[in-house]
């Protein structure tokens, strides 16, 4: 994909990592505590769990990890397919991920927040979330938008901070649109947190919360609509 195509998918991608921060806000305050789009979480969690610190959940990462997984196998071949069929891959990828978040929803119905024995409602819910974001890790590692991967911040704040005239690395500081997407990378992640967290605090129900996200995507996709397609090769 050219670089200018994957830059003007910048605005769609801060959107996502909005809803990356509101889906983390329910999986870590009400399903798990588990990550379901952010997996280097996981890894930590199971490896403490499985020597019994912090009360941690096994099945949870577990699932999740799993789950994962098979999202991402799926993502791959559903939209390497659609891209050789000349289909609107980035589009379809994000309405499947809607409705698999929309399903988790309904999973969710009813549930009560768990932080330590998640029951198997709690663990489907889970693994639902956790395809979605397997699909779409793909979808973001496809478009390859810089500084914007929708689902961790990590290296968008060590550049952001690295380029900037406290780190003054000529090699990562590269002008005002980098250092603007870095920052919009992490506040939007911010935001998403903080939303999720205040819906959450307010005794609304996860389900909800899990609507809410499922509609941005959903948005995103048909905001995306009158743009040209998008192709990687």
């Amino acid at each position: 994909m050219q670089a200018k195509a994957a830059v003007a998918l910048a605005p769609y991608m801060v959107v996502l990592t909005v809803t990356t921060g509101l889906v983390e806000a329910a999986s870590l305050l009400a399903l798990g505590p588990v990550f379901t789009a952010m997996q280097t979480g996981n890894v930590l969690f199971l490896g403490f769990g499985l020597v019994g610190e912090g009360g941690l959940s096994v099945a949870a990462p577990t699932v999740s990890l799993g789950a994962f997984v098979v999202g991402a196998a799926i993502g791959a071949r559903l939209e390497t397919r659609l891209e050789a069929d000349r289909h609107r891959w980035f589009v379809i990828a994000l309405v499947v991920e809607a409705l698999l978040v929309a399903v988790a929803a309904g999973t969710a119905w009813g549930l009560h927040p768990v932080h330590r024995a998640p029951t198997t409602r709690h663990l489907a819910t889970i693994a639902v979330l956790s395809t979605a974001f397997g699909i779409r890790n793909v979808t973001s590692l496809r478009v390859q938008v810089p500084d914007l991967p929708t689902t961790l911040v990590t290296r968008a704040m060590t550049a952001l901070t690295a380029g900037s005239v406290l780190g003054h690395d000529a090699l990562l500081a590269r002008g005002r649109a980098a250092t603007a997407r870095r920052a919009a990378s992490v506040g939007a992640m911010f935001a998403g947190g903080l939303a999720g967290a205040s819906w959450m605090h307010a005794g609304w129900p996860v389900a909800g919360l899990l609507l809410v996200a499922s509609a941005v995507v959903l948005l995103v996709a048909v905001a995306y609509l009158p743009r040209p397609r998008l192709y990687t090769h």
